[in-house]
């Protein structure tokens, strides 16, 4: 067996990772934080890579933090133990900040810092009979991974109140029916499903999808006047690229846009 912390294939345009630590449910690690924080980086910088899929091996996503790691933290001076923390905080920093579309392909557990790690990518596709929790209250702890601000992105204070306080379990389904799953899958088809939306998105123009990206990203924290700066910014200088052209004279055109011969190009920034 691989013992890799974290696994890396392409289908096509679209690089897979896979968190690789099926005997703990996919609970998280230094090694694990790391290699997708340097994986994410490296993908947005390649210009053959349109869209990464987050998936977990062994059928779940990630059962949060290593708690036998944790236990041993206590003996660690504070600063030591925000050191690292910030691991984590890091990895939620690069999947925000990629400018490749992120889909996350979710089975089984999504907890704790797992649930964090769910809700950062751009797009969730889960199985019905997924679990997802905000579990620290269970064991003594308070959430980090921007858990809390994830979640008030969707919820009530009251409903977030209430998820945190009892560490109760959601099913796909519900988190489907609360706004936070794009996509249901039926059990063990959530990396399936994943890719079909994956492929979907990395025909898109690149340039585009960033800014769009980060337009989605504002908009739950803007005020409209600074969400339609944002939008009069990222305008004028979408009209300028050459997949505004390509994408422009295809509708004229009558025929489907070619976005992808358009990849590695020299752009502007």
């Amino acid at each position: 067996m691989d013992t890799q912390p974290l696994l890396t294939r392409r289908d096509g345009a679209v690089l897979i990772l896979s968190n690789n630590n099926p005997a703990a449910r996919n609970a998280l690690t230094p090694g694990f934080y790391q290699g997708l924080t340097d994986a994410l980086h490296a993908a947005g910088a390649d210009a053959e890579v349109g869209a990464i899929v987050l998936t977990g091996e062994g059928g779940h996503f990630c059962a949060g933090g290593d708690l036998r790691q944790l236990a041993t933290r206590r003996e660690l001076p504070i600063a030591a133990r925000r050191q690292k923390l910030e691991g984590l905080h890091d990895l939620i920093r690069a999947l925000r900040d990629c400018p490749k579309p992120v889909v996350m392909a979710v089975e089984g557990a999504a907890a704790g810092a797992g649930l964090s790690l769910a809700l950062a990518g751009d797009m969730l596709v889960a199985a019905r009979n997924a679990v997802f929790s905000v579990a620290y209250v269970k064991i003594g702890l308070t959430p980090d991974g921007g858990a809390t601000a994830l979640l008030a992105e969707h919820l009530s204070r009251q409903v977030l109140t209430e998820l945190c306080l009892t560490g109760q379990q959601v099913s796909g389904e519900r988190m489907h029916q609360l706004g936070m799953v794009n996509r249901l899958a039926e059990p063990g088809q959530a990396l399936s499903e994943a890719l079909e939306l994956a492929r979907q998105v990395a025909r898109g123009p690149d340039l585009a999808m960033a800014r769009i990206k980060h337009l989605c990203r504002m908009a739950p924290r803007n005020t409209l006047e600074q969400q339609l700066e944002l939008e009069a910014l990222y305008m004028p200088l979408s009209q300028e690229t050459e997949e505004s052209r390509e994408g422009i004279a295809a509708f004229l055109e009558k025929r489907p846009a070619d976005f992808t011969r358009l990849r590695g190009a020299p752009r502007p920034s």
